[in-house]
């Protein structure tokens, strides 16, 4: 098991900083006081669903706490783990514009200056930031490049692997999944339903497969949405998506939806995306 340090200043991107350590697959804590880590060891070390990768956060909403860091970091050593600090900061302007933008006060000191709790925890982090493995500027970050900065220090050299893309088959009959990020519409192809031989199959099969794209349409059709997606899931990427849901609808959600849906999630698990089909109107025990 490893472990990550998330810290730095308050307002610098810890929050968003744990959401793309979420999307890479690692179990995040928030302000987790220093002391209970060795209690939380001991608790993954007795869970059963095999954790590998966590993220804690730790800054000084721990208060008094905070200064028992680095005891409880040396127990994380001492048990065999590894850990890297992550340590994410931004200049003083910066930081006290987003305070006034948000209207928060400083957790340091919620009834006094913003400008003088910034420099006193400056100071209270200054000898955890000369420790840190990583220390990442936020001042014009977005979360792309926070997800992009991150997944580079990690030696992650495929960051789209982490965007899960799930194509969903439906019927239109049923209404539009409420989760579509784009939907598409295959109910002008031929229809195997109307062929008694595949009526009680589904996309799954390949007859109903073979069935369907034997068309000159049905392949044009693949061909142009393929084409839109491969300009827009490497955009999506870019801007640091998690997920992005894929809709192709007919009329009953059994051969034509399901047959792109499979085809297409192949297409983008080979090109080496975590890809999956889902078959809305396909009971599980089909």
């Amino acid at each position: 098991m490893n472990f990550i340090i998330l810290s730095g200043q308050s307002g610098a991107g810890k929050s968003q900083a744990k959401k793309v350590f979420e999307d890479l697959g690692y179990y995040c804590i928030d302000n987790l006081p220093p002391s209970l880590i060795p209690s939380f060891i001991e608790l993954v070390e007795q869970n059963s669903e095999n954790i590998q990768h966590v993220a804690l956060v730790i800054d000084i909403r721990g208060g008094k706490f905070f200064k028992d860091l680095e005891n409880n970091l040396n127990l994380l050593k001492d048990k065999g783990y590894t850990y890297q600090v992550f340590y994410f900061e931004a200049d003083d302007q910066i930081l006290l514009k987003r305070f006034k933008e948000t209207r928060r006060t400083h957790p340091l000191d919620p009834n006094g200056r913003i400008e003088d709790a910034i420099q006193s925890e400056k100071k209270m982090l200054s000898v955890l930031r000369e420790q840190a493995d990583f220390v990442i500027n936020t001042n014009t970050t977005t979360q792309a490049q926070l997800k992009n900065s991150i997944s580079k220090a990690l030696s992650i050299t495929e960051p789209h692997v982490s965007m899960q893309v799930t194509f969903v088959s439906f019927g239109f009959k049923k209404g539009l999944p409420l989760d579509a990020d784009y939907v598409f519409d295959v109910r002008f192809l031929p229809n195997p339903y109307y062929i008694e031989a595949l009526r009680s199959l589904t996309g799954n099969e390949a007859e109903v497969q073979n069935y369907v794209m034997s068309f000159d349409e049905s392949r044009a059709l693949f061909e142009q949405m393929r084409q839109f997606l491969d300009l827009v899931i490497p955009s999506m990427v870019k801007d640091g998506r998690a997920q992005l849901v894929i809709a192709i609808g007919c009329t009953g959600g059994q051969h034509r939806s399901v047959t792109f849906a499979n085809k297409l999630a192949d297409h983008y698990n080979i090109q080496g995306y975590s890809a999956n089909a889902i078959h809305r109107e396909i009971r599980k025990d089909n």
